[in-house]
């Protein structure tokens, strides 16, 4: 594999402008890339990573490559390359702590496969790493990116780590899954509150403590509590000024038919007094009933009130990970060709977006644009193979023998059974008398002399 180094993608006096903060960049450009730490007055270490170490137990080989369909081609990243492989490749990085700042993790990611099944996630490592024996069992501090199998399966994973113990966000989170580069950043604060965001568009804000299953939940409802007596949930009452009107009551539900007509041979004293049928009253409206009018004691509907949980006890450093040493890629993949890069671990949420604006936002519609031709070309050659493969089956079909005619097939079941099991030649001649003489078949056998 080719040497990886990173470097910083921008302008010095940008840089300068930028350099209330200080970071790390991951970045490829001229198929090299340099590991640079920006400190308050400026950009003043840079170390060149030697190359990122592949776990050797694990059988998932990468490419230093742009891909396919590249807004730059000499914007290269690490690409999987084998088919239903699990892959395992780390970095060392100048240990990064988030106390008392912000903490902000970004990298690209372009699915150029059908992925079927796969994972396109990152990992932040802290502690010691063996990166020969680096996989799915290495502690991680943090986990984020798209994961994606079949229809059912389209989530961004956010899992944290907190002492010891890895907690997933309860919050369904979709990711992208056309085949373009995206970039991805989860920014987490000194109040635990967190957002993430795809392509500088915000997806989801919320907070650690609401989000995760890691502390008890600050409030519990009050179990126990009772609706008050005096509480009045009704929205609408009866108007209590409503008055029925006079003679409301006296108005029939069904009067007779006024169209109804006394049949010509009916005699009364034979048949009875006639009466014509009723039908329903139009002027009836029904019980009367008072007009509904707003409560205006109304109080809403009661729920069960929410109280401080006993249980819970506040951790300030909930949102401090421990320094941060290592950055790494561990995914299977059913179908190989992300390409993974422009990783970002810094804390300033502003300069990740200058970084997605002027890589991504500069590149997307050359990518675009590239991709939908290599798709022209990809549909086209599907379409001449489509119709090649037709073609060489009609031919294949024209050349095969027609069925030659059997003299025999007019015969019934019993004269193939027996040509079954005798066979043809000498048997056949005296089957064949024996069933003409049985049959009295006409006309006479073409074969026969």
């Amino acid at each position: 594999m080719a040497e990886l180094r990173l470097i910083k993608p921008f302008n010095l006096p940008l840089l300068l402008v930028l350099s209330l903060h200080s970071f790390f960049l991951i970045h490829s450009a001229n198929s090299e890339i340099f590991f640079e730490e920006r400190f308050d007055d400026g950009w003043k270490s840079r170390w060149v990573l030697s190359d990122w170490k592949r776990s050797e137990g694990k059988a998932g080989t990468f490419k230093h490559t742009a891909g396919n369909w590249a807004g730059d081609p000499n914007d290269k990243g690490i690409q999987t390359y084998n088919d239903a492989k699990h892959y395992a490749i780390s970095a060392k990085i100048p240990e990064f702590s988030n106390r008392d700042r912000i903490l902000v993790v970004q990298y690209s990611i372009k699915l150029e496969q059908d992925i079927e099944c796969g994972g396109g996630y990152i990992k932040l490592h802290s502690g010691y790493v063996n990166q020969k024996k680096y996989g799915g069992d290495t502690p991680y501090s943090l986990m984020f990116g798209p994961d994606i199998c079949g229809t059912q399966t389209k989530k961004l994973h956010v899992i944290v780590s907190y002492q010891g113990q890895t907690y997933p966000i309860k919050k369904d989170i979709q990711c992208e899954t056309d085949k373009l580069t995206h970039f991805y950043t989860f920014i987490l604060r000194p109040d635990a509150s967190y957002s993430i965001l795809i392509d500088n568009r915000e997806r989801e804000t919320g907070s650690l403590y609401t989000d995760w299953d890691i502390l008890p939940p600050q409030k519990i409802k009050a179990v126990k509590a009772k609706k008050p007596a005096d509480w009045d949930d009704r929205e609408y009452i009866d108007d209590p000024n409503a008055v029925k009107p006079e003679g409301y009551d006296s108005i029939p539900v069904e009067i007779p038919d006024p169209k109804a007509k006394k049949p010509a041979d009916w005699d009364d004293e034979d048949d009875g007094m006639w009466k014509p049928k009723k039908i329903p009253n139009p002027a009836y409206k029904g019980p009367w009933k008072r007009k509904k009018i707003k409560n205006p004691n109304y109080k809403g509907k009661w729920k069960t009130p929410w109280i401080d949980n006993p249980d819970f006890e506040d951790d300030p450093d909930l949102y401090v990970m421990k320094p941060i040493k290592y950055v790494g890629i561990e995914v299977w993949q059913v179908k190989a060709g992300s390409v993974y890069d422009n990783i970002l671990i810094c804390d300033d949420p502003q300069y990740a977006r200058e970084v997605v604006d002027e890589i991504w936002a500069k590149n997307r519609e050359i990518e675009k644009d590239a991709f939908e031709e290599a798709e022209k070309i990809r549909r086209a050659r599907e379409d001449e193979e489509g119709k090649k493969s037709k073609d060489d089956g009609e031919r294949r079909k024209s050349k095969r023998r027609p069925r030659r005619h059997d003299p025999y097939d007019y015969l019934d079941d019993d004269y193939h059974i027996y040509e079954l099991v005798l066979g043809r030649g000498k048997a056949r001649e005296t089957i064949l008398e024996t069933t003409k003489s049985k049959f009295k078949m006409q006309p006479k056998r073409n074969d026969e002399s």
